[in-house]
Formats: structure tokens, C-alpha cells, sequence
């Protein structure tokens, strides 16, 4: 296990951070106009509702961004290391920053299909993204 910097974890964003314990990546929805809400916030920014849930989505999406870091930032973190920004496949202004892994850092492409893959960290699971496997 990597050394990583953990989040506050607070009740909106409880379920992003610990359903990976069951393997599924929950993202806040909006139960009035089903408008997925990330970062986690108590109210949907679309309808402005507060009638707010977590619910799990595929873990399926796309590269959208990313950047190789040469630099070990984080003691035990090994370089290089690919940050991206992924999109969900439920809703592509949905982005998730993470980090690719399973795969060679000059292998990551913009618009690589990506899945989910946690990681625990003390009680939390942090996701991950990989190639989608065949």
C-alpha cells in the first residue's frame, strides 16, 4: 500500500470514498432532474435541489487529460506516475482526478477507455482507473 495523502471525509462525499470496499464507485445524484453531482456537494448545481444520493455508476469512462509527474512528491509513490482526468461513462462533464495504473505511463492516450480499481487506504478506497480489460 502507497503512502498517500487521505481525504476529510465528511457525509457528502462518504460513499465516494468507502463503497469501493464493495467494488463500486458511487457518485452523487440528483433524485429530482438525475444530474450527477461531483465533486460531492449537498445540492445539485443544475436544479438546485437538495434531494441528493449516492449512487453507484459503471467505473467505466475516458481519459480526458492527464499529465506524467517525474518528481516523487509522495515518499513510496513510484515515478513516474500518470494524474488524470477522467469523465464517467453516465455523464461526461463528470470528472474524476486519479491516477492511471496498470499500464506503461507512455501508453496512456486522450480518450483511453479506462475502468475503476480501488486501493484501501486505512478504512477508505481510493479509485483508480486502468485500461479497461478485455
Amino acid at each position: 500500500m502507497i503512502a498517500r495523502a487521505l481525504p476529510a471525509v465528511d457525509r457528502d462525499n462518504e460513499a465516494f470514498w468507502t463503497w469501493g470496499r464493495e467494488g463500486k464507485l458511487a457518485i452523487l445524484r440528483c433524485a429530482d432532474c438525475a444530474y450527477y453531482v461531483h465533486p460531492p456537494v449537498s445540492f445539485c448545481p443544475k436544479c438546485e435541489s437538495r434531494n441528493v444520493a449516492p449512487e453507484a455508476v459503471s467505473g467505466r469512462g475516458w481519459v480526458v487529460t492527464f499529465t506524467v509527474n517525474h518528481k516523487p512528491w509522495v515518499p513510496g509513490l513510484p515515478d513516474p506516475y500518470v494524474l488524470a482526468l477522467v469523465a464517467i461513462e453516465e455523464q461526461a462533464d463528470v470528472r474524476i482526478a486519479c491516477n492511471i495504473v496498470a499500464c506503461a505511463t507512455d501508453d496512456v492516450t486522450f480518450d483511453m477507455a479506462v475502468e475503476v480499481v480501488f486501493e484501501p487506504a486505512d478504512d477508505l478506497w481510493i479509485p483508480l482507473f486502468r485500461p479497461v480489460q478485455s
